[in-house]
C-alpha cells in the first residue's frame, strides 16, 4: 500500500496487486492509493488516458475498473468535471426520545448544514394526505420538499406535507419548518416514528450521491400538537452510510411481578 502511495502520481512504474481480472487488479490499486493517503477525498484522478497511459492498460480496462468504484460510491464523477475521491462521510447519531427537527438536531452536534429546496408549493391532496391530515373537501396540501446537507455532503431527503390552513404561504420556511410553525404556536409536541430500512431509487440516490440500490433508512413521521390533531406527516430518507438512530430503553413494569422495578 505504501508503493502505491508513492507512486501514484510520480513516474516509477506500476505494480497492479496480481489476481483476478485487470480491471480489478486496477481498482485494487485505486483503493490502496486512496487509503495509503496518496489521493483524499474531493482530489481528482487523472484523466482515463493519462491513467491508461501510466498503468499501461487499454482506456477500456481503466473505464471498467472506474465505473465499479462509482457504483461502490469510492468516487464521485461530474458531468463535465471529471472522476473525484468521493467525500469522507460523518456519522451522526439521532436521538429517537425527542422530538427535534433537524436543524436544531444538527446544531446541537456543532455541525453546520444547510438546505437545498427540492419544492415549495400548495397542492390538491392525495387520498393519504386527505385521511392522515384530515384535510376538509376543498382544502389543500401545503408541501415542502428539501435535500439537507453538511457541507457538501447530503445526508437527507424530507418531504413533508401540512394543512394549507396551517401553512398557507410554504415559500416562507427557511431553514426550520418547526422554527416557523413556533412562531404561530403550531409547534408540534409529540410525534409517532416509523423506520425502515430500503434500497435508493434512482431519483434519491441522484440527490443523494450515491450509486443507486444503496442501503437507506426511510422514516414516516406524523406529529400532533397538544389538542391531538395531527399538524405535519413526513417522508425523509436517509443515508445508511451517514446516520445511526439511538433509542434509549428502559425497564418498565413487568407483567406478574406485580408492577414493582428491581
Amino acid at each position: 500500500m505504501a508503493e502505491t502511495a508513492e507512486t501514484f502520481f510520480s513516474d516509477q512504474p506500476v505494480i497492479l496487486p496480481p489476481g483476478g481480472p485487470l480491471y480489478l487488479q486496477l481498482k485494487r490499486w485505486i483503493e490502496d492509493a486512496i487509503a495509503g493517503g496518496a489521493i483524499k477525498p474531493g482530489d481528482a484522478l487523472p484523466s482515463e488516458r493519462d491513467l491508461a497511459i501510466k498503468v499501461d492498460v487499454s482506456r477500456v480496462t481503466v473505464r471498467k475498473a472506474v465505473a465499479q468504484l462509482v457504483h461502490e460510491g469510492v468516487l464521485v464523477q461530474r458531468h463535465g468535471s471529471g472522476t473525484f475521491v468521493a467525500p469522507a462521510t460523518q456519522r451522526v447519531e439521532q436521538s429517537l426520545s425527542q422530538l427535534t427537527s433537524f436543524t436544531e438536531d444538527m446544531a446541537r452536534r456543532g455541525m453546520s448544514v444547510r438546505a437545498e429546496w427540492l419544492d415549495r408549493g400548495l397542492y390538491l391532496p392525495s387520498p393519504e394526505e386527505t385521511v392522515i391530515l384530515g384535510l376538509s373537501p376543498g382544502e389543500r396540501a401545503s408541501r415542502i420538499a428539501r435535500l439537507r446537507l453538511s457541507g457538501d455532503v447530503p445526508l437527507a431527503v424530507e418531504r413533508a406535507s401540512l394543512s394549507s390552513a396551517v401553512l398557507p404561504k410554504p415559500e416562507e420556511v427557511a431553514d426550520s419548518l418547526y422554527k416557523y410553525l413556533e412562531t404561530f404556536g403550531n409547534r408540534p409536541i409529540r410525534a409517532i416514528q416509523r423506520i425502515r430500512a430500503a434500497n435508493l431509487g434512482e431519483d434519491d440516490a441522484r440527490l443523494l450521491q450515491v450509486p443507486v440500490g444503496s442501503a437507506s433508512l426511510h422514516i414516516e413521521r406524523t406529529s400532533y400538537l397538544a389538542s391531538g390533531r395531527v399538524i405535519e406527516f413526513t417522508r425523509s430518507i436517509y443515508r445508511g452510510d451517514t446516520y445511526d438512530f439511538v433509542a434509549e430503553l428502559r425497564l418498565g413494569d413487568a407483567p406478574g411481578n406485580g408492577g414493582t422495578k428491581p
